[in-house]
């Protein structure tokens, strides 16, 4: 049977109008996305610029670029599976990715490798059935992903995360709904730590350091605080945490903070658990150095907690000559000039006194001033000491100088006595300083915790290494590393600075000194250290919401109520006259 042409002419126009459809829809699909992603860059209402990694097109990736630098959005377009860079700032970058393309899942992989997921990196990734697609993503409660989804009507925006990088399930929060003719009719993108607070139960392992085994028994009874004083306090602002959040946890004790191994470059202690992940936040908190910066990340300040030399301001007779210090320079010059006027004064009266025939006559040996100049200085001594003198000018002139030397020496001697007093009883404020400390006849002690052997023994500047080498640890002497109450003992029989935890020490203080011996308590920085923070895991994803919740336990007053429960301050004093 011969063909009909009619069908054979058919056939071609089918073809061609299928394509055409299909060629139109794809450029109309295109075209929605393209205005969802320019309008989804503007409400974010910040400065981004984008990497898209797509495999559309020629002609649409150029509608997409048009689209976007009409709206002064900068963007970069590459094909997906490409290696990832971004070439701007953190906080500007936002990855577009098209998951139906072939190679987003190695784009997926070197993300994660690279820990782009994590704030305040962006992402809006473009398919269907997230769940199968991200199974083996782990994005964190703080990742900022966005998945497109297309429901014929409308798109749909949903921010994806979960809660733990073992979790298989995604979470979904519906951010936003947009259509090609009205836009955005739903938008509501709050912020992931303000969000996502709630963790479902998420296991946490949080590693605390404890130098005493005993402390273990009282973390929560607000015994012996004045022992791993730090650790209790952020037991207990932990567990609030962890409720805040809705977290549970495993405790990890260590009985130290850690240090580096030269050879593996791994940390020991919580540190360690941090840097390999064995714990995601750490319990108690630890000082700032530079060493920790590349391991872990530092998050928040839990409790002013300061590590100082105490000791009693020695006497001011100990470092100083007191008799000198009644008067002012200029004040004695002035009063051996008046001594020296004085003297003569009443030296020309009584001369001339021993000259005139009228006194000369009058004159009573026994009890009449010679004209002597050393007479006359021993009278003077005589009104300096307010002891009087066995003979004195007879004339009026000499009898108005007499008064005159006694009334002035008298208030000299009264203003001076009245001085010397109080400064027999002042301690002195000439130390101040690590100089000051380390030219003093001080002797000097520490604490014996691992963390102030570290620190006294690591010193590298010239006054803190010569304070550790010629005051706390001689060469061929005892080391001076003791127990806290040895040491405030040591503090309270005067002449010992005594390195320590400032609320410690307070609290032994406050057990063994009398009211007065408080008053003359003087401190000084030795390690020159901000306070110490609670640490995370590095790049954890909890970061933020660890510090959301610890910013609203300190603004609940939580934070103040366990401070003042277990920690000490020093006694202000008050003086009543």
């Amino acid at each position: 049977m011969l063909p009909i042409p009619g069908k054979m002419l058919l056939k071609p126009w089918i073809i061609f109008i299928t394509v055409y459809l299909k060629f139109s829809f794809e450029k109309e699909n295109y075209t929605e996305v393209i205005n969802l992603v320019t309008d989804f860059v503007k409400v974010q209402n910040g400065p981004t610029k984008i990497i898209a990694y797509v495999c559309w097109r020629k002609d649409v990736q150029l509608n997409l670029w048009k689209a976007l630098s009409k709206n002064y959005i900068f963007a970069q377009i590459r094909r997906a599976g490409r290696p990832l860079y971004y070439p701007s700032s953190e906080e500007h970058q936002m990855f577009l990715l098209d998951a139906r393309c072939e190679g987003s899942e190695s784009t997926l992989r070197q993300a994660q490798e690279l820990n782009l997921f994590h704030q305040p990196f962006r992402w809006l990734i473009l398919g269907t059935g997230s769940d199968l697609i991200f199974g083996n993503v782990y994005f964190g409660v703080d990742s900022r992903v966005y998945v497109i989804e297309n429901d014929d009507l409308s798109y749909r925006i949903n921010s994806v995360y979960k809660y733990a990088e073992n979790a298989r399930e995604l979470v979904n929060d519906l951010v936003g709904v947009w259509t090609n003719s009205q836009g955005f009719s739903h938008f509501n993108d709050i912020s992931a730590p303000q969000n996502r607070t709630n963790l479902m139960g998420t296991f946490l392992k949080v590693s605390y350091v404890i130098t005493n085994p005993e402390s273990q028994n009282h973390l929560w009874d607000y015994r012996h605080t004045h022992i791993d004083g730090i650790s209790k306090l952020n037991y207990i602002l932990v567990h609030h945490l962890l409720e805040f959040t809705n977290a549970t946890s495993e405790k990890i004790f260590r009985d130290t903070w850690g240090y580096k191994n030269a050879t593996t470059s791994l940390y020991s202690g919580m540190i360690g658990d941090l840097q390999i992940g064995n714990a995601e936040l750490g319990g108690t908190p630890a000082f700032f150095t530079i060493d920790r910066i590349d391991i872990i990340d530092y998050i928040a300040v839990t409790g002013p907690t300061f590590m100082k030399f105490i000791f009693k301001a020695p006497p001011l007779t100990y470092v100083t000559n007191v008799f000198t210090l009644p008067f002012d320079t200029y004040v004695w010059y002035c009063s051996f000039a008046l001594i020296a006027a004085i003297l003569a004064v009443v030296y020309v009266i009584v001369v001339w006194e021993w000259r005139d025939p009228v006194f000369k006559n009058k004159a009573i040996t026994v009890y009449s001033l010679r004209p002597n100049i050393f007479d006359v200085f021993l009278m003077e001594v005589g009104a300096i000491t307010q002891q009087g003198s066995d003979a004195e000018p007879r004339s009026n002139a000499g009898r108005i100088a007499t008064i005159f030397t006694f009334i002035a020496l008298m208030f000299m001697y009264t203003s001076y006595s009245a001085n010397i007093v109080a400064l027999l009883q002042s301690t002195t404020e000439s130390i101040r300083t690590l100089e000051d400390l380390l030219v003093s006849r001080l002797s000097l002690g520490v604490e014996d915790l691992i963390y102030e052997h570290y620190y006294f023994e690591n010193a590298q500047e010239p006054t803190r290494k010569a304070i550790y080498e010629q005051k706390i640890a001689p060469k061929g002497q005892k080391s001076n590393f003791m127990t806290a109450r040895e040491g405030i003992e040591k503090v309270q029989q005067g002449f010992f600075a005594f390195h320590i935890e400032v609320s410690t020490g307070y609290k032994i203080i406050n057990e063994i000194f009398q009211e007065s011996e408080k008053c003359t308590l003087k401190e000084i920085d030795y390690l020159n250290l901000i306070e110490p923070l609670l640490a995370v895991k590095k790049n954890s994803s909890y970061k933020e919401i660890f510090k959301v919740g610890l910013e609203k336990i300190h603004e609940s007053g939580i934070q103040s109520r366990e401070i003042s429960r277990i920690y000490t301050k020093k006694t202000k004093m008050s003086w009543y006259w």
